[in-house]
């Protein structure tokens, strides 16, 4: 069993290692699923400042994979994101090579489909590489991706975490303004755009360096081999060294893409499918594709006998079944019929008595002779049930005992009550009784003594309002 973090997230394998942490495929117990978990490796200020900013991001769209949800367990943070188990783009390169023109345009799309929704939030990616952009297992149908790692991207207008003459981000994706400090700029990620593509189209990685010098020097270049003439337009749309000459947006970008798609050649009949599989393999021993076979719950690890079923329960002196049981007839009589089965289960070793013969029934009708009767006992009246909670929790008490009116309203006196005893009167007779004099009730309100002054002292400041006004 894996180690549970913050006692949601079992924790199961690694499947990739980054600059600040380790990815890790985890098991959610609450949502029941499979997510990927991103475990912080340092605790520095620095790292955990980069670490709050990539958790709070928040973009709902199915070509951006950012973070879902987070926790912490004493000094380690980590956050989830859904499990891609088709690997990167940089495993389909390795698989097959340069790729057919028309699925990367499919790519292409996809990818600046997302990035436009992640600029749209004012969000500068600045590590767009083919590591970072994963795939779903789609086999050999249409591919779908997703961008992820906003580990170092930012918001325009933020304060940056680095120093103007530091660059963060992987060499050899850069653009030629970030090697010069310019700040980050979405025309930046449109660059690192660029580049995947042409990685994708040539199965290679591109020198950068060297593109933007022939740039340059002699202008766009001519398409490279393997890169249809309408495509490569647009990506050289994208890599000009000059960010006010390349595209601005990523929708333009995904405009012009979608216009030199059909002026593409369609693709060959002998041309091999690209299939994106499963990159991760198989899971570890003690998980199955429903989550953990044993999981831990609060009595700790189950084993796979001992969830309870009706017919088969354990107990501490042992099995105990419908056939261990001695079958008793209505009258609490050992059934003859199931004694050798009970001494069979309870005792292996031990012979079995003789069948009991069956009785010969009689030729004539058997009439049933009646059980003698008890004496009939004095009725006693039945018990009151106690009392049982309602439906909704309370209970129902017994009604009240009913007294016969009184005159003149007065309450009647309680049965175990002893009556007043009257003291007599100065000739004998009985003194009346006399009900004690009211005790006078306070009003809430200030005593007239504070309540008199303040009440002449607010007219007398009317009467000097009033006076003030008509002077005006």
């Amino acid at each position: 069993m894996g180690e549970v973090f913050a006692g949601r997230y079992e924790l199961i394998d690694p499947i990739g290692r980054g600059g600040a942490g380790a990815v890790w495929r985890a098991w959610d117990h609450r949502r029941r699923r499979y997510v990927a978990a991103k475990v912080l490796l340092q605790s520095d200020a620095h790292t955990l400042l980069r670490f709050v900013r990539e958790q709070a991001l928040r973009i709902d769209h199915p070509h951006v994979l950012a973070p879902a949800s987070w926790a912490a367990d004493d000094d380690k943070v980590l956050f989830t994101m859904d499990l891609m188990a088709g690997g990167s783009l940089a495993h389909v390169i390795g698989d097959y090579g340069p790729l057919p023109p028309r699925f990367v345009c499919v790519l292409l799309d996809q990818l600046l489909s997302g990035l436009a929704t992640v600029h749209a939030e004012g969000v500068v990616h600045r590590d767009i590489k083919p590591a970072n952009i994963l795939l779903d297992v789609t086999g050999t149908g249409r591919p779908h991706l997703r961008l992820s790692d906003f580990g170092i991207s930012m918001r325009k207008g933020e304060p940056r975490l680095t120093e103007t003459d530091h660059v963060v981000g992987t060499p050899g994706h850069f653009a030629p303004e970030q090697l010069l400090g310019a700040e980050p700029d979405f025309t930046a990620d449109l660059f690192a755009v660029g580049l995947v593509a042409l990685y994708l189209l040539q199965g290679r990685k591109p020198d950068s360096r060297a593109l933007v010098e022939h740039f340059l020097t002699y202008g766009t270049p001519s398409a490279p081999e393997g890169v249809p003439e309408p495509l490569w337009q647009v990506l050289a749309g994208l890599l000009q060294p000059d960010p006010q000459v390349r595209f601005r947006t990523a929708t333009g970008a995904r405009k012009a893409l979608s216009a030199a798609v059909e002026m593409l050649p369609e693709p060959a009949a002998d041309e091999e499918p690209v299939e994106i599989f499963d990159q991760l393999g198989p899971l570890p021993p003690g998980f199955g594709p429903e989550g953990p076979e044993n999981p831990v719950g609060p009595e700790g690890p189950r084993s796979p006998a001992s969830p309870k079923s009706p017919g088969n329960s354990t107990s501490p002196a042992g099995p105990t079944s419908s056939t261990a049981r001695p079958a008793q007839d209505h009258q609490g009589a050992r059934n003859p019929s199931t004694a050798p089965a009970q001494a069979t289960a309870t005792d292996p070793g031990r012979p079995l008595p003789p069948p009991v013969p069956a009785q010969e029934r009689p030729a004539g009708p058997v009439h049933p002779v009646p059980p003698p009767q008890p004496p009939p006992q004095p009725a006693v009246a039945p018990a009151a049930p106690p009392p049982r909670p309602s439906e909704t929790g309370s209970f129902h008490l017994p009604p009240p005992v009913a007294y016969p009116a009184s005159p003149y309203g007065q309450a009647p006196p309680h049965p175990y009550t002893a009556p007043p005893v009257q003291a007599p009167g100065p000739y004998g007779y009985p003194q009346p009784v006399t009900a004690p004099a009211p005790v006078p009730v306070r009003r809430p309100g200030p005593p007239p003594k504070v309540a008199v002054p303040v009440l002449l002292f607010a007219l007398v400041s009317l009467a000097v309002g009033l006076w003030a006004l008509t002077q005006v």
